[in-house]
């Protein structure tokens, strides 16, 4: 199972009121490097399922959460824990890359 899609709505709920971490994935159809860091932020979510949440924002569909999080640029990838950001980076990596980030936030 890939990541969830999160809307603005949902956000409080789904990602800083989650009992662990939350990677959040801000992106939108139109970015290439979105596109291109999707399937391992995806495989992530799969590996990853019970110690870690990861959730998809669309911006261009959701500008709230986004805008709240100073998102200028995408891909920007935001770990949640207990409510607050505790990392953040912005552009696609390779996925062995943003497993060793999110494994050092951690």
């Amino acid at each position: 199972m890939g990541a969830q899609q999160v809307t603005d709505a949902e956000f409080e709920q789904e990602v800083l009121k989650a009992s662990g971490p939350v990677l959040v994935d801000f992106w939108a159809e139109w970015c290439g490097p979105c596109r291109a860091l999707g399937p391992s932020v995806d495989a992530l979510a799969a590996e990853k399922g019970g110690a870690l949440k990861v959730v998809k924002v669309n911006i261009d569909d959701n500008p709230n959460a986004p805008t709240k999080y100073g998102v200028r640029s995408i891909p920007t990838l935001l770990l949640f824990k207990d409510g607050q950001v505790v990392a953040q980076t912005v552009g696609s990596m390779a996925k062995s890359d943003l497993v060793k980030w999110v494994d050092g936030a951690l």
